[in-house]
């Protein structure tokens, strides 16, 4: 990394930065946030910022050998805590911000009209009592819970809390929906109709924010890693007897490499106070859907129309350049 970005004096930004290379991850949110940090660091604090296409693994595995790009704004590291922990305490790599977004996390979700309609429906333990305010198509006298399609990783997760909460003797179906396509169209015919609806997803997406589902309390604390990591994870043949848990918090941050944290000054103070409220989130993401809008699209819009989230994030000089760049 050539920056050197300036440190911030007297709530100003000094206009010396050099070049800074942010991962374009290749989801909508990770898009969306990078092209933020790009029009923000360019024009409030004069860098010269360049996007590379990004993905998980080989993004945090370019920065820990080669110390490129300097920055993933949204990396969800549950799946290599280990080697990102590795990472850090040898100081190849930092954390800039550990939770660049609120709310955000797998669970299992409700529509906002079921949770209005019956507000006894507190948590996950409260619903499984009443299949019958889920009907499941083909056999009304059942519940229909919604799970991910085969072949995710979380439909494996969702049959053995199924299982750890004996479910299908409480009188509920297990539904695969066969696709991402299907899982979207289950929650949006519900939703759209005035129906229940109980089943799996995650934030942020366009799905939660359009529609405003609500994630449901399991209920019961996270059953811990051995129940978790060494159980409810992992194949059924692979999990014989799963305990109830709540869904394992959801690990995101925004990670830099040691030479960015040395160099990035104001920049780094920035990345450390830019979090996005989940629903401001999932209402960005709403917005590319609906008008197909990518990154850069949405960047601007994002900063035209919550001047109130973003100007919380750098002082009021850095401020008055971002408006007077768009």
């Amino acid at each position: 990394m050539a920056c050197a970005v300036g440190i911030m004096v007297s709530g100003t930004a000094s206009a010396s930065c050099g070049s800074v290379q942010i991962a374009e991850m290749n989801w909508a949110s990770a898009g969306f946030m990078a092209n933020v940090d790009k029009i923000i660091l360019e024009k409030g604090y004069g860098c010269d910022v360049s996007l590379v296409p990004g993905d998980t693994m080989p993004t945090f595995t370019s920065m820990n050998e080669k110390g490129e790009p300097d920055v993933a704004p949204e990396v969800w590291t549950n799946s290599f805590s280990g080697p990102l922990q590795i990472a850090f305490d040898e100081g190849r790599l930092h954390s800039a911000n550990p939770n660049p977004i609120t709310g955000l996390g797998e669970g299992w979700w409700i529509p906002p009209k079921t949770a209005e309609k019956h507000p006894e429906l507190k948590t996950v333990l409260d619903i499984i009592e009443h299949p019958e305010l889920f009907p499941y198509k083909e056999d009304p006298s059942k519940g229909a819970f919604v799970t991910c399609p085969a072949g995710w990783g979380c439909q494996l997760t969702n049959a053995n809390l199924f299982r750890a909460f004996d479910m299908e003797a409480k009188g509920w179906v297990l539904v695969d929906p066969g696709s991402a396509a299907g899982l979207d169209g289950s929650m949006a015919k519900a939703v759209d109709s005035g129906e229940n609806w109980f089943g799996y997803y995650w934030s942020p997406t366009a799905m939660i924010g359009k529609y405003d589902m609500i994630k449901v309390d399991f209920g019961v604390e996270w059953g811990g890693s051995e129940n978790w990591d060494g159980c409810i994870v992992k194949p059924e043949q692979e999990c014989a007897d799963p305990k109830p848990s709540s869904w394992t918090v959801s690990e995101v941050q925004t990670i830099v490499t040691d030479s960015f944290m040395k160099q990035g000054g104001a920049a780094n103070d920035y990345l450390a106070a830019r979090i996005y409220p989940g629903p401001v989130m999932n209402g960005m993401l709403v917005y590319m859907q609906e008008n197909q809008a990518d990154g850069a699209d949405a960047a601007v819009e994002f900063l035209m129309v919550h001047e109130d989230v973003w100007t919380k994030w750098v002082s009021a000089d850095v401020a008055a350049k971002v408006k007077a760049g768009l």
